[in-house]
């Protein structure tokens, strides 16, 4: 009964091996490096299935070893071409595949057939001339001018253009190949020029835009000698049944020119191979000699022949003799660690264990090495007692830092020689989004004049995750005069700004990170307060109200007096109250001065009282904002005043105000008048008449005044209640102020006093009256 049962377990475990696998696969040379072939399934419940790629059949290295992947006792294999496949099914056409299925003590071998098909539409060059490293063909330096010395083999197609694209040596001159492939020698020969090599880059283009390239290399070797021989007949040697297949068991050397080598005995040879131009003796597969028969001794027959010349050959016996070794490594259990975890585990953290049998010797001690590939000296990983654990921190915010560690543990037996098993190991450290981003607060300052799409500065986000530059900029709210830059951070000035409506803004930047967590859709925020001072510019001119005044005064000579305030601001600006003012036109003699903003006229003229003319000042008063505001701008408000002089004695003054509304705009006459430049002697001359007229004129004029000082000294009553009543009573119109100064100013010429009626042009009728006095006056006192 248990006999039965354990027939049922092993068929339990074939058959599903047996109908699982695919024998035969096909797959079309246009497949490239990673195409997985048709997949097959099998079942182990009980054990850790293995399964390994033996050998492929011709031998290359087109096929990956078998990915295994499994759940609940059922395994999904998959074998997938390596980076190194072309296929060609001109070349090759099918490939077998030795697979080995074990499953506990259960061990099933079989056979994988790949067929290549071919694609009809697709053209490429084939054979050594399109591999990497082109072909090599051998020219005697005796070869006849022009002679065919390679034949290119060109794909079923009708047309084709070839070509030599390299360089080649003026000295012998170029090689010439036509459209049939046919490459001949220089047509000067090839002699003196032996032991030379020529590389020839061959470009093939076919129809429908197809091409290929490969390269040639001819070497010229002197003329063909008549002997060949070896410098000994026989030779035995012992190899160690551990050497892999290709390695070199001995080199054999012959004398003669341009030799090959092969194996003539046994043929054909199923341990060893000959390197056809170096003689270099081989290994093409395992000689394990509990499971190989007769390869413990092997006869070969070795000849070497020339090549123009294949008759001219000489034969050697060589004896190989294979020496059982300690063949079997460590067997352990898993062959592959894989593993992934976070860069936040601990230290201490057990990432797989390892179970390693010596099947030579079960109860022999083994040795575990860890050895560090990627990075070469990372101390991330220990191995402690056979189990993998996390060694030190393992921190990803750094460049390099981790993402993967490339490992291998190293199993050593004791045996003779030492046999090994090599576990890869890669441990993938998939980083964590630990810390969220962050923003130094910044001010920046930006004038009210600034334009649109102004660059204002950069907000700089931190981020301790690696990489640091995986960051988002976002204003959290705020207003629309400004936007960020959602990768670079760049602010940017959207609208106007205005320092007398805002001068100051206050936005919140939010910080957002990505793509710093294995799970895509982790994030983490930050924000930090960006301010931004808007620095006033000196926009706005002084106001003045009236822009314009029209007034009368009456004034005694010899005194000052207040005139008018210039009233002045800026509406736009009210906190701007500081302004200069300055009289820039109309100030003849300077009877005028500001104090600030006060006009005050200043008459300090002294003399006896006589009639006076009236007269008119056009002042032109210049209003300029001042501070550190840069520009300064400025306004100018026009004030005309008419001047009535008064007695001496007079004491009382009034002043009449007429404002023109800021629309009229003062109408201003610019005349432009000739002189003329006498000459210096007329200058004397004229000089000198005029003191002596001056002296005469002086003298008349102060006997006259002598006679008239009784009479200016003593005013009529009806004058002075007139000058009293005018004092009282401003409110009256102009013509009774008018009153008392009627008599003296009956005198006063028409245009003068038809000043009331002031039609905006500058009329100064006091210029030439000033100039009078001013020189009777000095002439009196000379007197």
């Amino acid at each position: 009964m248990a006999l039965l049962r354990l027939l049922e377990f092993l068929f339990a475990l074939l058959i599903p091996v047996l109908y699982s696998l695919p024998w035969t696969m096909y797959i079309s040379e246009n497949n490239g490096p990673g195409t997985v072939l048709r997949p097959f399934s099998f079942n182990c419940s009980s054990y850790m299935p293995t399964l390994e790629l033996l050998s492929v059949r011709p031998p290359t290295s087109f096929f990956n070893k078998p990915s295994m992947h499994g759940d609940k006792g059922v395994y999904l294999v998959m074998v997938s071409l390596s980076s190194s496949a072309r296929l060609d099914a001109l070349a090759v056409n099918q490939y077998e595949l030795q697979l080995q299925y074990r499953c506990g003590n259960f061990v099933v071998d079989g056979s994988i057939f790949v067929h290549v098909q071919r694609d009809p539409g697709r053209i490429r060059c084939t054979g050594a001339f399109a591999s990497p490293a082109g072909e090599f063909i051998y020219v005697p330096e005796t070869i006849t001018p022009g002679a065919l010395v390679y034949t290119l083999l060109l794909p079923g197609v009708q047309r084709a253009q070839i070509n030599i694209t390299s360089a080649q040596n003026p000295s012998p001159g170029p090689f010439s190949i036509d459209e049939q492939g046919l490459l001949r020698a220089p047509s000067q020969g090839l002699r003196g020029q032996a032991q030379k090599t020529f590389q020839l880059q061959i470009s093939v283009s076919f129809e429908k835009n197809q091409s290929c390239r490969g390269m040639l290399t001819v070497k010229v070797l002197p003329a063909p000698s008549s002997q060949v021989s070896f410098l000994q007949k026989a030779q035995s040697i012992t190899i160690s049944e551990d050497l892999v297949p290709g390695s070199e068991v001995v080199r054999v050397q012959a004398t003669g020119f341009n030799l090959l080598y092969e194996i003539i005995s046994p043929r054909p040879s199923l341990f060893y191979s000959i390197g056809q131009a170096d003689g270099v003796v081989r290994t093409t597969a395992p000689l394990d000699l509990a499971r190989v028969q007769g390869a413990m001794v092997t006869k070969l027959q070795v000849r070497a022949f020339e090549r123009p010349r294949p008759w001219a050959s000489a034969v050697f016996d060589l004896t190989v003799s294979v020496r059982a070794v300690n063949q079997w490594p460590p067997r352990c259990h898993p062959a592959l660690l894989v593993t992934q975890i976070p860069e936040t585990s601990l230290v201490g953290t057990v990432l797989d264990a390892l179970t390693c049998v010596d099947p030579d010797s079960a109860g022999r001690p083994l040795d575990y090495q860890l050895r560090f590939h990627s990075p070469p000296d990372s101390a991330s990983l220990r191995l402690r007692d056979r189990i993998l654990e996390v060694n030190a921190t393992l921190d990803c915010d750094t460049p390099g830092a981790c993402f993967q560690h490339s490992a291998s543990i190293l199993v050593v037996d004791g045996g003779q020689p030492q046999m090994t098993t090599e576990i890869p190991v890669l441990v993938m450290v998939t980083p964590v989004n630990e810390f969220s981003p962050a923003c130094v607060p910044r001010t920046f300052r930006v004038q009210e004049d600034t334009g649109p799409h102004t660059l204002l500065g950069s907000i700089v986000g931190t981020d301790m995750d690696y990489p640091r530059n995986s960051l988002e900029y976002y204003i959290s709210g705020g207003p629309s005069t400004f936007a960020v830059d959602r990768l670079s951070g760049e602010l940017h000035l959207l609208g106007p700004l205005d320092y007398e409506q805002q001068r100051l803004y206050k936005i919140t930047i939010l910080l957002i990170d990505h793509s710093q967590d294995w799970d895509l859709n982790s994030h983490r925020s930050g924000s930090c307060t960006i301010t931004i001072e808007v620095e006033d510019v000196n926009d706005h001119a002084p106001e003045c109200e009236p822009p314009f005044q029209e007034l009368t005064i009456y004034t005694p000579m010899g005194h000052s007096m207040e005139v008018t305030k210039v009233s002045c601001w800026i509406p736009q600006e009210p906190q701007r109250l500081t302004l200069s003012y300055s009289i820039v036109g109309g100030n003849s003699q300077s009877r005028f001065r500001l104090q600030g903003a006060i006009l005050v006229y200043n008459d300090t003229v002294l003399g006896p009282p006589w009639p006076e003319q009236p007269c008119t000042y056009e002042l032109l008063i210049h209003v300029a904002d001042v501070g550190p505001s840069i520009p300064h701008l400025s306004t100018t408000t026009t004030i005309i005043v008419h001047l009535v002089p008064w007695k001496a004695s007079t004491v009382a003054t009034s002043t009449h105000q007429s404002t023109v509304s800021s629309t009229m705009t003062p109408l201003i006459v610019t005349e432009l008048e000739a002189f003329w430049k006498p000459e210096p002697w007329f200058v004397v001359v004229l000089t000198a008449t005029g003191a002596v007229l001056l002296l005469a004129l002086g003298w008349l004029l102060s006997r006259i005044l002598r006679g008239l000082a009784p009479s200016l000294q003593a005013p009529s009553k009806p004058a002075k209640a007139q000058l009293l009543n005018s004092i009282q009573g401003n409110e009256g119109p102009i013509e009774r102020q008018m009153e008392a100064p009627r008599i003296e100013m009956s005198q006063v010429p028409r245009t003068a006093m038809s000043l009331q009626h002031f039609d905006g042009r500058a009329q100064d009728v006091c210029m030439g009256r000033d100039y009078l006095f001013n020189t009777l006056t000095g002439a009196r006192r000379w007197l």
